[in-house]
């Protein structure tokens, strides 16, 4: 079983998995939205991030995250019922681990909702079987806020894919990325999926 990976980024393109060079050999995992960004810097241009194996009958499955509190979350998330991997990517990525936090500790049940796939039903799901559990894991509830030198310059390509992928279609991930223009490239792209996301849900 991987637990962690140190290589080079060779992929990291929006609804595509990450691609990680170790010593010549790609390795491919599903990862929430800027995890290479928010990863542990090495030598050489290299990152390293924390891998849960999901191992089923016909595959076998890397997810990587840029800490040990990312993966320890993830399979929080993945043990409460009907939320699978795939479902629990989309929560990471448009809630990082101290929103989730700061959502589950308020039990704010919309700020959930506003991830694609998330009904009210399931939100209150898991803000009931989180409740107990989340607050165990260590880490900040309050969030890092990215400096403007961090944005890449083609966050607007981004965060485009990034809705798309979580199934909007093309013009209505538009519409939210040309109403964030002035933002785009002074925000965290974590912060604008949040702000698309608001923008998208009634």
């Amino acid at each position: 079983m991987i637990g962690r990976l140190t290589g080079t980024v060779v992929v990291d393109d929006p609804g595509a998995p990450l691609i990680l060079d170790v010593h010549g050999v790609g390795y491919e995992l599903s990862a929430p939205l800027g995890t290479a960004g928010r990863a542990a810097p090495g030598p050489d241009q290299t990152i390293t991030v924390f891998v849960h194996t999901h191992a089923r009958e016909d595959t076998l499955e890397l997810f990587g995250f840029a800490s040990e509190l990312d993966r320890r979350v993830f399979r929080l998330l993945i043990s409460v019922p009907n939320v699978g991997p795939k479902t629990a990517l989309g929560i990471l990525s448009a809630l990082p681990t101290p929103e989730l936090a700061r959502a589950v500790q308020e039990q704010n049940v919309g700020r959930l909702t506003r991830v694609p796939g998330i009904g009210k039903k399931t939100a209150e799901r898991l803000l009931l079987e989180l409740k107990e559990k989340l607050p165990q894991v260590d880490g900040p509830v309050a969030p890092t806020a990215a400096t403007p030198s961090t944005a890449k310059p083609d966050d607007a390509k981004r965060l485009f894919g990034a809705l798309t992928s979580m199934g909007y279609r093309p013009a209505e991930a538009e519409r939210a990325v040309t109403a964030l223009a002035e933002r785009i490239g002074q925000a965290p792209l974590s912060t604008l999926l949040r702000e698309a996301l608001a923008r998208l849900t009634p």
